[in-house]
């Protein structure tokens, strides 16, 4: 099974490892924008939940309703061992690819620190 996962991908499942047992959208967003500063639409959020749980790499069930999200449904997701090992892969599957350029990507980042990330 091919275990590389595609950026947004990986953010998410590294969100989820961070935030625990299980959890929700909101606070994957949440997450991911505190710590990149990149803003998650939730529509790509769960489009992105959804290819991972298809992919075995998560699993979700649907929380009971609460009062305070007005009767509405959580999507509660968890990361799986295949989730874990896809993280795994492609952590050093990078680790390789980045080893050996720490200089030259600390001067690419100062280059573009404040510039366009885009």
């Amino acid at each position: 099974m091919n275990h590389r996962l595609r950026d947004l991908e990986y953010t998410l499942l590294l969100a989820l490892l961070r935030l625990g047992d299980e959890t929700y959208g909101v606070p994957i967003r949440d997450e991911i924008a505190a710590r990149t500063g990149r803003t998650l639409s939730l529509g790509a959020l769960y489009t992105t939940l959804d290819r991972l749980e298809g992919k075995g790499f998560i699993t979700s069930r649907m929380a009971e309703p609460t009062a305070v999200r007005g009767g509405r449904r959580k999507k509660m997701c968890r990361l799986t061992l295949a989730g874990q090992q896809a993280l795994s892969t492609t952590w050093v599957f990078q680790q390789r690819m980045t080893e050996g350029l720490e200089a030259q990507l600390s001067d690419l980042r100062s280059m573009t620190a404040g510039g366009d990330h885009g």
